[in-house]
């Protein structure tokens, strides 16, 4: 049995179950068609053990190529045309089945597809199974940036089976990583002390504890404040420089886990600008970092451009900018308008 945490909106109250599939057969049985989204490269790693946990006859399977270049409008007008092809209804069922981007992605299709149907996680990544499929963030990129178009839309479960972990790249399992570590960083001082004692990639158990922590950890400040109003904008920890980071790169030059790592440093160096947050304490959360290989260091080549773009960000409201800052380790705040001055300095060092 795997270890379950309940996660409760305004709308909804839903289940991440952690382990393995168990339960999914019996959800699935309800739902007329069921449509899979997925990439070429899980689907021929695994798609055969999901099938055999689906009591339906009618179910269909659409890929969409892996990686953030290809989270934009054109992958969901795909997967609401294969939904239309095989004519899906409002008692049908999507199933995300891979990482983030297919999650954000498959989580959005569903919420516009006849105005809403419904749809589950099942996260392959690290990343996606400490944080994407958790929360009902779905969404798209544009040339803008990232996340820029998207819905609030929980999913009716979540399922974790940390096997899909074996066959994930050292590169991917790193940045996955940085995710726990943020949450850690901004909500449990326990929790980031702990991770600086053990060793994710050499330990199941201790893994599986970190996946545990961190979902129940998002569980309940989602179950707070599903629309990020106030203390879910503390999960964006890292995202605001990390975003601009990614759409920089291409999206293609560094993975998202890489761009939020790096991030949470230039976060960290306004925090200690501000007085919010030791030298030393900045030092043991790149340190962290660096023991799983996350990059820590980016030169910002136009510091003019950098900073208008931070005001695409979707935490700027009025023309306002809004940064969340570790208060030390344990505590966040989000604060508005640093000093010009002090922006720079931290984005140059």
């Amino acid at each position: 049995m795997p270890e379950v945490i309940q996660i409760s909106t305004n709308n909804q109250t839903y289940n991440i179950n952690i382990g393995n599939l168990y339960g999914l057969n019996a959800l699935s049985n309800s739902y007329s068609k069921i449509l899979i989204v997925t990439n070429p490269h899980i689907c021929a790693l695994h798609i055969n053990k999901i099938l055999s946990c689906l009591d339906s006859k009618n179910i269909f399977i659409c890929t969409i190529k892996d990686g953030e270049q290809y989270k934009n409008l054109s992958s969901i007008e795909y997967i609401l045309e294969n939904a239309f092809i095989h004519k899906l209804d409002r008692k049908s069922l999507i199933i995300a089945f891979g990482g983030g981007v297919i999650s954000d992605m498959s989580g959005f299709a569903a919420s516009i597809y006849q105005r809403g149907i419904d749809f589950i996680s099942i996260p392959t990544t690290l990343l996606s199974q400490v944080d994407a499929s958790v929360g009902g963030k779905t969404g798209v990129n544009n040339s803008f940036g990232k996340n820029l178009i998207g819905t609030f839309y929980q999913p009716k479960a979540v399922y974790i089976d940390t096997d899909f972990l074996d066959t994930l790249p050292k590169r991917e399992f790193s940045a996955g990583i940085s995710e726990i570590i943020k949450i850690a960083v901004c909500f449990d001082r326990d929790f980031f002390d702990w991770l600086e004692n053990v060793n994710l990639v050499d330990s199941k158990k201790d893994l599986q504890y970190a996946i545990c922590r961190s979902v129940a950890l998002k569980a309940d400040i989602v179950s707070k404040d599903e629309k990020e109003n106030s203390i879910r904008a503390g999960l964006n920890y890292g995202h605001t420089f990390g975003h601009i980071i990614e759409l920089l790169g291409n999206y293609s030059l560094y993975l998202h886990g890489e761009s939020v790592g790096m991030g949470m440093c230039k976060a960290n160096n306004l925090a200690v600008l501000l007085g919010m947050l030791e030298c030393k304490d900045s030092i043991r959360i790149s340190n962290l970092l660096k023991k799983y290989h996350i990059p820590t260091e980016y030169k910002i080549s136009d510091l003019d451009d950098f900073y208008h773009r931070l005001f695409l960000d979707k935490k700027s409201q009025n023309s306002n900018l809004r940064f969340v800052i570790p208060n030390g380790i344990g505590d966040m705040k989000i604060i508005t308008n640093p000093p010009k001055e002090l922006l720079f300095e931290a984005m140059s060092r």
